[in-house]
């Protein structure tokens, strides 16, 4: 995959529901009927439309989503806002009957270029529709730094949190980018971070986890 695998950090909190009382089985096998994902909204300035598509692996064990115009930047050549980039998906996850899932880890992938004494973050939340729970995880980045950058987060089983069996619940996924100057000079270097690669794509893969829903 171009550029490598992101990890998205935090992975977590994924919506405390009603499966507290029910508590479905975990299984070692995805379920054989494929998931159908679709973007409902993408919003923000590190994923302008058009820029950012979702597919599904064909074992249904992971998802990927491809950005291809995600880097924040300062420094020279930079706008006073390219210091930081987010996009926020919203997606519509449709699961074979009697199944649900939970996200058990991410990954991410991309490139930096950071002049000696700037910085650079990666930040990543989730969270179900309607859930008041977020649970962010951040990774950042000291210069001098150039080259690939690759971070990955997981869930322990027990920590899951899945998605509310027999209901409809769009998927959000808020992801950032983030650079700062710090001692270097941005009146003669660039520093930059990108969720990007030298082909213009970079694949985030989120890695699924499955439980069969309790019989009506």
């Amino acid at each position: 995959m171009p550029g490598g695998l992101f990890t998205a950090g935090a992975i977590a909190a994924l919506f405390a529901s009603s499966l507290a009382t029910h508590n479905p089985t975990v299984i070692k096998d995805p379920p054989p009927d494929k998931i159908v994902i679709e973007i409902a909204t993408v919003n923000g300035s590190g994923c302008p439309a058009g820029t950012a598509a979702v597919a599904v692996s064909p074992d249904n064990t992971a998802f990927t989503v491809t950005y291809s115009n995600y880097l924040a930047q300062v420094g020279v050549g930079s706008k006073p806002t390219d210091f930081r980039k987010n996009c926020q998906l919203n997606l519509i996850v449709h699961v074979p009957q009697g199944f649900t899932y939970a996200i058990a880890s991410a990954d991410y992938r991309g490139f930096a270029s950071l002049a000696d004494g700037a910085s650079g973050l990666e930040k990543a939340s989730y969270y179900f529709q309607g859930s008041p729970v977020t649970t962010p995880s951040s990774h950042g980045f000291s210069g001098p730094y150039n080259d690939n950058w690759q971070v990955t987060d997981s869930v322990d089983v027990a920590s899951l949190v899945w998605a509310p069996c027999g209901e409809q619940r769009n998927f959000n996924i808020n992801t950032e980018l983030r650079v700062g100057a710090g001692s270097s000079d941005p009146r003669r270097t660039t520093s930059f971070m990108a969720m990007d690669s030298t082909d213009g794509d970079i694949n985030t893969v989120y890695h699924l986890a499955w439980k069969q829903c309790p019989s009506a």
